[in-house]
């Protein structure tokens, strides 16, 4: 057994079953449905039944984890009398990286015989979970505490992000873009094709006319990331999408006809990112040589 844990959030996105298959601890971000709070379990049918609702008109809030959330998480975490390598979305992202920063701090002091290690992973959504799951491998292979991070530093920005959505009304509702561009986008039909640059932030790459044009753009970027990975002996690739299955297939089959020794896999969106934008967002992660928008 490794004599350290490794832990993440439910903003990695990650299948249920792979957490518990791996014994990987997250803590769960919250969210309302009108008047109900719910907490992220990670579990596909959740999933599907939140952009279900969102389809039918329901407005979802997400809220960040307090400092005092995550210290209870962390000490958890250490009473196992192990050392600890905790995972979150992007600081360029969430409040709650301040807030996990602020938590790990006062259990660095309450536990001085172990470590703690948070790191800034630069990475969101499906990218987090692409890098826990390196890591966890890496764990689960016998590296060490300081190897595993040491591989995580340094390849956590060869994960690459790639996003589109369905409707603008939701980045509007989160403040990601105006009334106006929203109106005005909605009218043309365009499809903002987004990214992940090294900063970790998410950022409107294009501006695609039609869903056709923007799973495209998508296909041909990811097609031409992993012909420049000339070296790469990994090909796995996660799809993750909110309530549009089938083009999620329809990307995996392009992309599956270029390098049909790819891992593919499709699974459900997590609520958080989908709560800013909205069903029918489709998102495609994988290793590459470095983050190129184009």
């Amino acid at each position: 057994m490794p004599d350290y844990i490794i832990a993440t959030s439910s903003t990695s996105d990650l299948p249920r079953s792979w957490l518990d298959e791996h014994r990987i601890p997250f803590i769960p971000y919250t969210y309302t449905i009108g008047m109900d709070i719910y907490e992220d379990d990670c579990r596909e049918e959740s999933r599907n039944s939140v952009y279900e609702k969102m389809r039918g008109g329901a407005l979802l809030k997400t809220s960040m984890n307090s400092t005092e959330r995550y210290s209870d998480f962390f000490r958890k975490l250490l009473d196992t009398g192990k050392d600890v390598i905790f995972l979150d979305m992007s600081r360029k992202m969430s409040v709650s990286y301040v807030n996990a920063n602020a938590a790990a701090e006062t259990v660095r002091q309450e536990y001085p015989g172990q470590k703690f290690y948070l790191m800034d992973t630069l990475c969101i959504s499906g990218g987090l979970g692409l890098l826990v799951e390196h890591m966890v491998e890496l764990m689960e292979a016998g590296e060490s505490y300081d190897a595993v991070i040491a591989w995580g530093e340094a390849n956590k920005l060869r994960i690459a992000h790639r996003f589109t959505v369905d409707d603008l009304k939701y980045l509007k509702a989160s403040g990601r873009v105006s009334n106006a561009a929203a109106l005005i986008g909605s009218i043309l039909s365009i499809k903002p094709v987004l990214y992940v640059p090294d900063e970790g932030s998410l950022k409107a790459v294009k501006k695609a006319r039609g869903r056709k044009s923007a799973l495209k753009d998508i296909i041909n970027s990811t097609i031409n990331d992993l012909k420049q990975a000339h070296s790469q002996t990994d090909f796995r690739i996660h799809i993750l999408q909110a309530d549009c299955r089938e083009d999620a297939e329809h990307v995996r089959d392009a992309i599956r006809a270029e390098f049909p020794q790819a891992e593919i896999t499709i699974t459900g969106l997590g609520v958080v990112i989908g709560a800013h934008c909205g069903p029918g967002l489709l998102t495609v992660f994988y290793l590459c040589n470095g983050r190129v928008p184009e």
